[in-house]
C-alpha cells in the first residue's frame, strides 16, 4: 500500500513541480528516449543474469506490493500454534504430531495461523525441520547447524536478486546520459533546420537524462531497498522459528521455548511477556 502511495507521490510531485514552473507535461513524452533507456535496461539485465535469476526477479517484484508486515498478533498466533503442537508431543509423543507436519495445510493447529500457513518459506522451514526431528534422535547442535544452513542458503539465494535490481538502478543515470548523447547527435545533424527544431531536439535529449535519474532514485533503488527489507524480515522469521524448535529440542517446556523465541522478534512487532502469556493461555489482551 505504501509503495503505491510512494510511487504516486513521486510522480505527482515531479509533474506538478514541472507544470508550476511553466512546463508542458506532453513534452516529457519522448517515445524514442523511453525505447532507448528501456531497451538498454532489459538488455543489460539479460546480459548479466542467467535464466534462473531472471525468473526470481520476475517472481519477487509483486512482493513489493503485498503486505508482509507481521503484527504482534501474527507472531503470538504462530508461537501459540507451535506451543499447542509441542504440548501434544509432550503428552503423546513426537509421532502424535506427524500428521500436522506432513500435511500442515489440513492441520487444525497450524492452519489457525493464516499468515504462517500461506507463507511457503516459513511453513516448509518449520515442517521440514520437524520431519528431521521425527525421523530420529538428532542432537540439538546438529539441528541448529541444519537450520542455520537453510537460513544461510535462503539469504545467499535471494541476495543476487536484490543486487541485480540495485545495479539496474545505479546504471539508469548513465543510460539516461547515453539517450541524451544520442539526442544531441540528432540535434547537431538538424542544426540547419532552425532554432525551433534545435530546441525541440535538445529538449527531447534532456528528457533522457531526466528519465534515467528519476527512475533510478525515485523508483528502482527505493524498490530494491524495500525488497531487501522484506527478505531480511523473512530471514528473521526463520530465525524465530529456529529459536523455538532449538529451545524445545534442548529440553525446555513449550511455554519457555515460546518466551525464548519471543525475544528474537524485532521490537516493533514483539509482544510483551504478559501479552504473549495471556495469548498462550487463550486470553487476548
Amino acid at each position: 500500500m505504501f509503495v503505491i502511495i510512494g510511487i504516486a507521490v513521486v510522480t505527482v510531485s515531479v509533474l506538478l513541480g514541472f507544470m508550476i514552473a511553466g512546463g508542458n507535461p506532453v513534452l516529457l513524452i519522448q517515445i524514442s528516449e523511453f525505447i532507448t533507456i528501456g531497451g538498454a535496461v532489459i538488455g543489460s539485465v539479460l546480459i548479466a543474469s542467467p535464466l534462473t535469476l531472471l525468473k526470481k526477479i520476475i517472481a519477487v517484484f509483486p512482493e513489493i506490493f503485498k503486505n508482509h508486515k507481521n503484527t504482534k498478533e501474527d507472531y503470538s498466533e504462530m508461537l501459540k500454534s507451535f506451543c499447542d503442537l509441542f504440548l501434544i508431543a509432550q503428552r503423546e509423543g513426537l509421532l502424535a504430531i506427524e500428521k500436522h507436519v506432513e500435511n500442515p495445510d489440513t492441520s487444525e493447529i497450524l492452519g489457525r495461523n493464516k499468515k504462517f500457513i500461506t507463507d511457503p518459506v516459513r511453513k516448509n522451514f518449520f515442517c521440514d525441520t520437524m520431519k528431521v526431528m521425527l525421523a530420529g534422535s538428532v542432537p540439538p547442535h546438529e539441528m541448529e547447524n541444519l537450520m542455520d544452513a537453510e537460513i544461510e542458503t535462503f539469504e545467499k539465494e535471494n541476495k543476487p536478486v536484490i543486487d541485480t535490481i540495485s545495479r539496474v538502478g545505479d546504471s539508469l543515470p548513465g543510460l539516461g546520459i547515453v539517450a541524451a548523447v544520442l539526442g544531441i547527435i540528432v540535434t547537431m545533424a538538424s542544426i540547419n533546420q532552425g532554432a525551433e527544431a534545435v530546441g525541440h531536439h535538445v529538449a527531447a535529449a534532456l528528457v533522457g537524462t531526466f528519465l534515467g535519474v528519476l527512475l533510478a532514485y525515485g523508483f528502482i533503488n527505493p524498490m530494491s531497498a524495500n525488497l531487501a527489507l522484506i527478505l531480511e524480515e523473512k530471514a528473521q522469521d526463520l530465525t524465530i522459528i529456529k529459536t523455538f524448535i532449538l529451545a524445545y529440542a534442548k529440553g525446555n517446556p513449550p511455554f519457555v521455548a515460546a518466551e525464548i523465541s519471543r525475544r528474537t522478534i524485532f521490537s516493533d512487532e514483539r509482544p510483551s511477556f504478559s501479552e504473549l502469556e495471556a495469548f498462550l493461555r487463550g486470553k487476548k489482551e
